[in-house]
């Protein structure tokens, strides 16, 4: 592909912070608080889809809660702490074959500038990075969607070489 060509270069579209609790109450309020503290936007609650005995969910009762940044500064600003806290090191098996990242981080407390709150406790949560091309939208418009070309998207090796360059992120291949 040309980089001269502004279609073709890949671009973060979203990022997503989940954090899961599994319950209501006491505890997925320490949840939203630190979502709120982490990324500055007020998260919303995920609500459980499926009754399930052994885990203890009842159908349509919130077990955990979420965040979705779209402004690229503060994705930016987010992912250069997060890839931070993990010592700008990834392993490859993070990236999935349609260019998008996933990577957990097991406590809140690892960013910079956060401290220890008993109140708090510790928490950890999910990171979710969406990278398309420009155009990838037509397939989720509701007017005229269509689908993308496979020479449109954005590959696996592609991602981690997006990533390895925009934010100096190590792939470690195991």
């Amino acid at each position: 592909m040309s980089e001269s060509n502004a279609m073709t270069s890949p671009r973060i579209t979203k990022v997503t912070v989940n954090i899961g609790v599994g319950e209501g109450g006491n505890r997925l309020q320490t949840a939203e608080k630190v979502l709120e503290i982490v990324t500055g936007s007020s998260p919303i609650r995920t609500i459980s889809k499926k009754t399930n005995r052994e885990i203890g969910t009842r159908e349509g009762a919130p077990i955990g809660c979420k965040v979705t940044m779209r402004n690229k500064e503060v994705i930016a600003t987010f992912l250069k702490d997060a890839f931070w806290v993990r010592e700008n090191a990834l392993p490859a098996y993070n990236f999935d074959q349609s260019g998008n990242l996933s990577f957990g981080i097991s406590d809140y407390t690892d960013f910079p500038q956060q401290k220890y709150d008993p109140d708090i406790g510790i928490f950890g949560m999910d990171i979710n990075v969406v990278v398309e091309r420009p155009g990838h939208r037509v397939s989720r418009r509701r007017r005229r969607a269509h689908r993308v070309a496979v020479n449109h998207r954005v590959s696996r090796d592609e991602c981690m070489e997006f990533f390895s360059q925009q934010f100096g992120l190590t792939i470690v291949e195991e």
